[in-house]
């Protein structure tokens, strides 16, 4: 529904729209695929909460991997609208006493948004998660300032670490997974989100085709320990060279989380509309230890959210299975408002 400009209603996209673009950005990408968000449209206004029941007690505690994920999917959903023609002027964190409700839109018609919005609005359905080894990423010294400037609006920095860090990521990726070991809840956490089959009918979780086998990730070295996959020498020939990114912000607070979760959705978009893979992950900032490493590899004081991979997929390499996504129904209602 198109509000009548002459009778003073404010316009909101028509429910066609709304239903399209919110469908494409559930292809948000979130923790273990958890999906820990819900749409709520009162008429006038949308309105983005937290789904609770999705907090991983054991990995995320706090919620700010939640949050995150839930400041991907208000990232896609505001490009999703944009590509439609519409602006949605955002207030973040709108009240302090709701930690649930965090973030609600207004829309504005927006007849020509930028040029970029459209090729990262196609790159929703492009992306996906690659865990596999990838090649340094191609013309990255051209796309370095343009992500870094997506990310600047968030209050976002973007890092690239030298090839001296990896090791020690390496090794903190193992420190992670050791001290997680002997985790039961953790472990336990893990085994439910992660490795279905593919005849699984859950619309969530982590199915085990986009998973890697010990050999593959031995190649990778820097990621979360899943449960491997059975065995495989997928890209045999290949040293992982993807380049490493670290979104930091400058507090810990939800509105710091959330802004974190809009710019890896840019950064994510961004690097598959040049014909990137990526892989974004967070298991080297929960942990202190691990946190407290990362930071000092950053060139400033700040609290690093997110690391990730970005390089060159083979040409010829096997495209990535889509992973689920919960419908419509199950993340979207409509209220009457008040």
């Amino acid at each position: 529904m198109t509000a009548d400009d002459e009778k003073g209603a404010v316009p909101v996209p028509d429910h066609p729209t709304m239903l399209a673009a919110l469908q494409l950005a559930t292809r948000a990408p979130s923790v273990h695929n958890t999906q820990p968000w819900r749409w709520v449209f009162d008429g006038v206004r949308l309105h983005l909460y937290t789904d609770t029941d999705r907090l991983l007690s054991a990995t995320d505690p706090l919620g700010r991997q939640l949050v995150i994920s839930c400041g991907a999917m208000l990232h896609h959903a505001r490009t999703a609208f944009a590509d439609r023609g519409w602006h949605t002027d955002t207030t973040r964190v709108p009240d302090l006493d709701r930690p649930d409700r965090l973030a609600v839109i207004a829309f504005r018609t927006w007849p020509d948004p930028p040029a970029g919005i459209h090729s990262r609005a196609l790159a929703i359905d492009q992306r996906h998660t690659d865990r596999l080894p990838l090649s340094e990423p191609e013309g990255f010294a051209d796309l370095l300032p343009r992500i870094r400037m997506l990310a600047s609006p968030h209050e976002v920095e973007l890092d690239v670490l030298d090839d001296n860090a990896r090791a020690r990521l390496t090794s903190a990726s193992e420190q992670t997974k050791a001290a997680r070991r002997e985790d039961l809840f953790y472990q336990t956490e893990l085994q439910w989100w992660t490795g279905r089959s593919e005849n699984s009918v859950a619309a969530e979780g982590v199915p085990q085709s986009t998973l890697v086998s010990d050999a593959e990730f031995a190649r990778v070295g820097v990621g979360r320990a899943y449960p491997p996959s059975p065995h495989s020498m997928r890209r045999a020939q290949l040293e992982d060279r993807a380049r490493l990114l670290v979104l930091s912000t400058g507090a810990d607070s939800v509105l710091h989380w959330l802004r974190a979760g809009e710019a890896l959705s840019a950064v994510l978009l961004e690097c598959t509309a040049v014909g990137l893979a990526t892989c974004a992950f967070t298991h080297i900032t929960e942990l202190e230890a691990s946190r407290e490493l990362l930071t000092n590899l950053l060139p400033q004081p700040s609290k690093p959210q997110v690391v990730i991979r970005a390089g060159t997929a083979p040409a010829d390499a096997d495209p990535i299975p889509a992973t689920p996504r919960r419908g419509l129904s199950d993340i979207f209602t409509i209220v009457e408002s008040h």
